[in-house]
C-alpha cells in the first residue's frame, strides 16, 4: 500500500529527479521520499529522447554552474556506467572549423575547455583530421578526447533500481494537478489522488515552470519547447563516421548546430536541428497543444527572444522541411554524405527557459521558495551532469530546508 506523506517528494521522474532522488537516498536515508513521474515509466521525455552522449563540458563558460557540474558529472557518469555494468565508450570527438570565420570561435573553445579542467585537449589540421575521421573535412578541428556514449534511459532504469533498493518510492501515472501550500506541509494533488510532504523538489523538466506557479512562484522565465529532428545515416553508409563530429557553434545560439554521433548501438545520427514545438512533448510536426503553443506566444519574452534569433530560427525551420537543405549542413562536415544516405530517425524537445527580456537561460539555474525547491532549467548536458547537478541539489536543499 502506497503511503501519503512524506518527508520529500519529488515531481519529476526523469534523469536529474532520478538522480536527485538516488543522492537523498545514499545521504539521507531516514527521509521518507516519493518520485511522482507523470508517466507510466520513468524517463520517457528528454532523458530517452536524446543521442546519449556524455558530454566533456568544452562548451561551457568557465565558472558557471554548466562547466563546474557538467565537467564533474562527465567522469561521475563514466564511473558510474563501469560500476553498474552499462554499456558506455569514451571515444573522444572533433569539433571542426569549416570556414574562417570559425577559426577564433575553435581557439576560443580550447581556452575554455583548459579552464574547465580539461585534459588532452589540441587543435589538428586537416591532415590529421582525415586520420581520426577519414571522410571529415575542415580548415582545422579541436580534438577532445573525453567525450563519450552510453545508453541514457537504461542510466534511468538503473537510477530507480538503487532508489526503490536505498528506500525510496517511485510512483509512475502520477501527474501533479494542483500544489496547495500549508503551514507544516505541502498538498500535492495528482489523478492518483493527495500526497503530503514536508518538502518539495521540482524536477518536472518541460513542465517545471508550470509546477512553480503551481506552488506560487512568480518566476520571470516560461520554458519554451523546441524540437530537435534527426536523420539517421542508413547502415550501409554507417562507416562514414567513426566517432562523434561536430561543428563550431554559434556562440549567440543555445544549440551545437547539426552533427554526428555514433550511439553505443552503433548506429549513426546525423542532427538535429531546433525549431519550436507546438507542443511541449511534440515530437512530431503534427504533435499540437493550444495551451502550449499559446503560452509560448502570450509570453513577451518569445517574441524578443524571436526577434534576436529570427535568421538562425529560419534556417532551421527550412532544415527540418527540406531534407536537401538538411544535407547541405551536413555536408559541410561530412561532403561524401548525400540524401540517400540518409533515414528519418527519432526526436526529441528541450526544454529551453526564456526571460522576459528575451534572453535564453545559458546557465542550469535552481530556485528555493519556502518549503519548496524549483530545478527551472537544466538542459544539456543535465543527462551527462546528473549526477553533480543532485549533489547541488542535495547540497541546496539540506541547507534550505535544514535537513541534518
Amino acid at each position: 500500500m502506497i503511503e501519503n506523506r512524506y518527508n520529500v517528494i519529488i515531481v519529476g521522474g526523469g534523469i536529474v529527479g532520478l538522480a536527485v532522488a538516488l543522492e537523498i537516498t545514499r545521504r539521507l536515508p531516514r527521509l521518507r521520499l516519493l518520485v511522482l513521474e507523470k508517466e507510466a515509466g520513468v524517463g520517457r521525455h528528454q532523458s530517452g529522447h536524446n543521442s546519449g552522449v556524455i558530454h566533456s563540458g568544452v562548451y561551457y563558460k568557465p565558472g558557471s554552474l554548466k562547466a563546474k557540474l557538467c565537467v564533474e558529472g562527465a567522469r561521475a557518469m563514466v564511473e558510474f556506467c563501469h560500476e553498474h555494468g552499462i554499456p558506455h565508450k569514451v571515444c573522444g570527438k572533433v569539433i571542426v572549423a569549416t570556414q574562417e570565420d570559425e577559426l577564433p570561435r575553435l581557439e576560443e573553445l580550447l581556452r575554455r575547455g583548459e579552464a574547465n579542467g580539461l585534459s588532452g585537449l589540441r587543435l589538428i589540421g586537416p591532415e590529421e583530421l582525415r586520420q581520426i575521421e577519414p571522410h571529415a573535412r575542415g580548415l582545422r578541428a579541436l580534438v577532445v578526447p573525453s567525450t563519450g556514449i552510453t545508453d541514457y534511459a537504461t542510466v534511468c532504469g538503473k537510477y530507480a533500481e538503487l532508489i526503490e533498493s536505498g528506500g525510496g518510492t517511485i510512483l509512475t501515472s502520477s501527474a501533479v494537478t494542483n500544489l496547495r501550500r500549508g503551514t507544516d506541509e505541502i498538498a500535492i494533488e495528482t489523478y492518483r489522488g493527495a500526497f503530503f510532504a514536508a518538502h518539495l523538489i521540482n524536477c518536472a523538466g518541460l513542465f517545471s515552470d508550470r509546477i512553480s506557479r503551481m506552488g506560487g512562484e512568480m518566476s520571470e522565465t516560461v520554458i519554451v519547447p523546441f524540437r530537435g529532428e534527426y536523420y539517421n545515416l542508413a547502415p550501409e553508409s554507417s562507416s562514414l563516421v567513426r566517432a562523434l563530429i561536430y561543428p563550431v557553434p554559434d556562440p549567440d545560439f543555445p544549440f551545437l548546430g547539426v552533427h554526428f554521433t555514433r550511439r553505443i548501438s552503433e548506429s549513426v545520427d546525423a542532427g538535429p536541428n531546433a525549431v519550436l514545438a507546438f507542443r511541449r512533448e511534440g515530437y512530431r510536426r503534427s504533435d499540437f497543444s493550444l495551451r502550449d503553443l499559446g503560452a509560448s506566444l502570450a509570453f513577451p519574452g518569445f517574441w524578443r527572444m524571436a526577434a534576436k534569433h529570427w535568421r538562425s530560427g529560419v534556417g532551421e525551420f527550412h532544415r527540418s522541411f527540406s531534407k536537401s537543405a538538411f544535407v547541405r549542413a551536413l555536408q559541410r562536415l561530412v561532403p561524401d554524405v548525400r540524401e540517400n544516405d540518409l533515414v528519418p530517425g527519432g526526436s526529441g524537445v528541450r526544454a529551453q527557459a526564456v526571460k522576459r527580456d528575451g534572453t535564453l537561460v545559458d546557465d542550469f539555474h535552481f530556485v528555493p521558495s519556502g518549503r519548496m525547491l524549483h530545478i527551472l532549467n537544466v538542459p544539456s548536458p543535465a543527462a551527462t551532469a546528473s549526477l553533480a547537478i543532485s549533489r547541488a541539489v542535495v547540497d541546496m536543499a539540506a541547507q534550505h530546508f535544514a535537513w541534518r
